[in-house]
């Protein structure tokens, strides 16, 4: 269970108290702060729809920020009294704030062309097929001018049916087509409504100069092989950074499964929901999957605290038994959260932090340590028990752990501590530690690493501290 936090300001919570205190509360005795999260719980159409026009220029100020008007969604709308309103009175007020349609194919052409959106860079057709493209995406077309100037960001939800189409020719007709059409598209993420598939991208016997782009940086498609994957790395997308390319979906009779990746920069962790909608749904023959994922999340803007418990039960939740979780805030603004089978069958486990499960990695011989917390004594010693063939131990970490544990060490009291082995350790990377850890695996009182032939270590104090700070 995730549990929500609200943050009020002074103010907003003064007014909160002092209305609280009342018998006759009304909603628009609320500030505006806790009107907005309330709203903010809403449909953005209904609000606007709603709020806007009623005789009360608080709300239909309130209805006007950019949390209601930079994202529109006109979805599974049957009134179209409602779009007509929209039309009419509502776009035109607002349209230098939109910034992204969302939309069914039937509404697309009367929206766009109602008035200009100075700032609409972002679309998503829903019930997108390829009737639309031949339409639409062509230089005949009355929405061309915004389709290859504006739009920067493309994300189609696409109900064509892979097996009524030839893949080949598909990519050529549509896919293909998109990139050249559409001149300053930056980001195209192609997406399945459903478990019926959509055409993969196959490239294999077409042109290499086929799907090209000097400016497209972010792709999110299925693939019809391997194969084709590699196609799209060939340098036909200039400056391509992020490529989320789906074999999966094409796997449904697949039933063995071996995953290990790892994804940064996400706003939510891949946990068992994500692995039910994304793995198991896509293949239901699968029996045997051995997994290790972790996903690096920004929590600066979360609103829950990340929890290995959590993380957990949703593993529970669609029958996983045998895994386990780990959450380690790797530093103040990203934590690392790790999903993975047991037994561990990878021989590489990254960003391990101070807390970790009491299981023994048999088949790890690289293991990264990072932490904002110090690492203490008691630490290195549970490594040892958990991970028996280390070959390779990198830490990072520029805490110092004075005055509790690694200074303290010393050969007068060195008796507090039994010697770790490190038997099977051939290489140590300590250049981004501090320089206490250094010491301690230095002094053979402290440890003992017989086939060491390698030692990694920073040359000046200074760049500790220059680590620290970024």
């Amino acid at each position: 269970m995730y549990v929500y936090m609200l943050r009020l300001s002074q103010k907003a919570s003064q007014s909160l108290k002092k209305n609280m205190n009342r018998s006759n509360v009304h909603l628009l005795d609320l500030p505006d702060e806790i009107l907005l999260i309330i709203l903010n719980k809403l449909n953005n159409i209904d609000v606007l729809y709603s709020l806007l026009d009623i005789n009360n220029g608080r709300l239909s100020v309130l209805a006007q920020e950019n949390t209601f008007t930079n994202i529109l969604k006109f979805v599974s709308i049957d009134d179209t009294s409602l779009i007509d309103r929209f039309c009419i009175d509502i776009l035109p007020r607002i349209h230098r704030k939109v910034k992204c349609f969302i939309f069914d194919p039937i509404f697309m052409e009367r929206i766009l062309l109602v008035i200009d959106y100075p700032n609409l860079t972002e679309l998503e057709i829903h019930h997108f097929h390829e009737e639309i493209a031949l339409n639409y995406f062509t230089n005949k077309s009355s929405l061309r001018s915004i389709f290859q100037e504006q739009i920067t960001n493309l994300i189609l939800i696409n109900n064509d049916e892979c097996a009524m189409t030839c893949s080949s020719n598909y990519t050529a007709e549509i896919y293909a087509h998109i990139l050249t059409f559409f001149k300053n598209l930056k980001i195209l993420r192609i997406i399945e409504p459903s478990v019926v598939s959509y055409p993969p991208l196959s490239l294999c016997y077409l042109p290499s100069t086929t799907f090209s782009s000097q400016i497209l940086t972010h792709l999110y498609i299925n693939v019809e092989t391997f194969d084709d994957c590699l196609c799209l790395l060939d340098g036909r997308l200039k400056q391509l950074t992020t490529l989320i390319a789906s074999l999966l979906r094409r796997m449904s009779n697949l039933e063995k499964l071996t995953l290990n990746f790892s994804i940064k920069d996400r706003n939510s962790v891949i946990d068992g929901t994500y692995v039910q909608h994304d793995i198991f749904d896509c293949m239901p023959q699968l029996y045997s999957f051995t997994f290790y994922i972790c996903t690096y999340v920004e929590t600066v803007d979360l609103s829950y605290k990340l929890s290995s418990e959590d993380i957990q039960q949703t593993l529970t939740n669609i029958g996983l038994q045998d895994v386990t979780s780990i959450v380690n805030y790797v530093c103040d603004s990203r934590a690392a959260c790790s999903i993975f089978s047991l037994p561990f069958q990878f021989d590489y486990l990254k960003d391990l932090g101070n807390k970790f499960p009491n299981i023994v990695f048999n088949y790890v011989t690289y293991l990264h340590v990072k932490d904002n917390d110090p690492f203490r004594h008691e630490f290195f010693v549970r490594i040892v028990r958990s991970f028996p063939l280390l070959k390779y131990l990198r830490i990072y970490n520029v805490r110092s752990s004075l005055p509790v544990d690694l200074m303290t060490f010393s050969s007068d009291n060195c008796q507090l501590y039994s010697t770790i082995e490190y038997l099977h350790l051939t290489i140590l990377d300590l250049s981004c530690a501090h320089r206490e850890y250094v010491e301690q695996f230095l002094n053979e009182t402290k440890t003992y690493m017989p086939c060491l032939t390698e030692l990694i270590v920073m040359k000046l104090a200074s760049e500790a501290r220059n680590i620290e700070h970024s």
